[in-house]
């Protein structure tokens, strides 16, 4: 696929691929559309070494073969329905992933919606709960959580799983309809553009700050989030929409026991991805069997209108998850 604008996402022949040891291959019902494939498509983030050079982190669909002798923690097997999280591969209609990243489909959840979970669930609970260890921290067990972006697909995933946990969850967003989204969701909204996040996070939490940020902004919000975490609070950064670049005060980490930390999932081992897997299906996907979590999808477009599905990823106007339909 050579780079460029929406356009370029056409429907093509390819070859189906072939699951190795410790893959599975799976008929795709719905492949899930994120911020990275946008990137990729731009020519911005190539797939990692070995991965399949087509668009597309996550998917639901049933496993069609593959090599169930490794490790299989949901004694999955040929004819299951699954989602699961992929390094590429992920816009067609067959695609092969790691066992240990394939979890079989929550009760009460579609085949179709399910490919809304795998890329932010697994994002959200290693940035979240693993590095920046929301409830571990000086703030106890019900550390709060603010999520720059709180309508987006990760958005709305943190602010779920969050709340579910017991944690005091904020969110920014930039329309009253996606602060009304988020409040629904269970987050205290605060309109950016009408509002400084710095100043409400403040007056909202009695001037002490929130424990957790996770941030999709980055550049000149992060000196601003410093301001806005609590003592020995947590910054997390998983993109950076608003720049690489960013001018922090040390002595204020140093004096306020900061930390900032970041990361990228797509390149990770499939071990650590795995054990992610085993964390959400021992956690989470009880709180989605229950009804207090779900996939909040915006659209479903056929697979053959990517293009419109990435036009509108890129307008940012979306709440929650766009979805292909195969």
């Amino acid at each position: 696929m050579r780079p460029g604008g929406p356009e370029v996402l056409q429907l093509t022949d390819y070859p189906t691929p072939q699951p190795g040891p410790g893959e599975v291959l799976i008929k795709v019902a719905a492949s899930g559309v994120n911020r990275p494939d946008v990137l990729q498509r731009k020519g911005n983030y190539p797939p990692p070494p070995g991965a399949s050079l087509l668009p597309g982190l996550e998917v639901s669909g049933t496993i069609v073969e593959g090599d169930f002798s490794a490790a299989n923690p949901f004694n999955l097997k040929q004819g299951d329905e699954v989602c699961a999280l992929l390094a590429g591969g992920g816009y067609a209609e067959y695609a092969v992933a790691p066992l240990g990243q394939c979890l079989p489909i929550p009760q009460s959840v579609s085949l179709l919606d399910a490919a809304a979970l795998p890329e932010t669930f697994f994002t959200v609970w290693s940035n979240v709960f693993d590095r920046a260890r929301l409830g571990q921290g000086e703030g106890g067990p019900q550390e709060s959580l603010l999520i720059q972006g709180g309508s987006s697909g990760i958005g709305v995933a943190a602010i779920q799983i969050a709340h579910a946990l017991g944690h005091p969850v904020f969110a920014t967003a930039g329309s009253a309809e996606k602060c009304s989204a988020c409040e629904t969701l269970g987050a205290t909204a605060i309109n950016y553009k009408t509002e400084d996040f710095v100043e409400r996070i403040k007056a909202l939490t009695s001037n002490r700050g929130v424990d957790v940020i996770l941030d999709m902004v980055a550049g000149d919000y992060v000196p601003r989030e410093l301001d806005a975490l609590a003592e020995g609070g947590r910054l997390a950064i998983i993109a950076s929409l608003g720049g690489t670049i960013a001018t922090v005060d040390l002595m204020k980490i140093m004096r306020r026991r900061l930390t900032i930390t970041g990361s990228t999932l797509r390149v990770r081992p499939v071990a650590f991805k795995t054990a992610i897997a085993a964390r959400l299906h021992e956690v989470v996907w009880p709180l989605i069997a229950a009804g207090r979590v779900r996939p909040i999808i915006h659209e479903v477009f056929p697979a053959n209108e990517a293009a419109a599905a990435h036009g509108l990823m890129e307008s940012g106007t979306n709440i929650g998850k766009l979805l292909l339909r195969w």
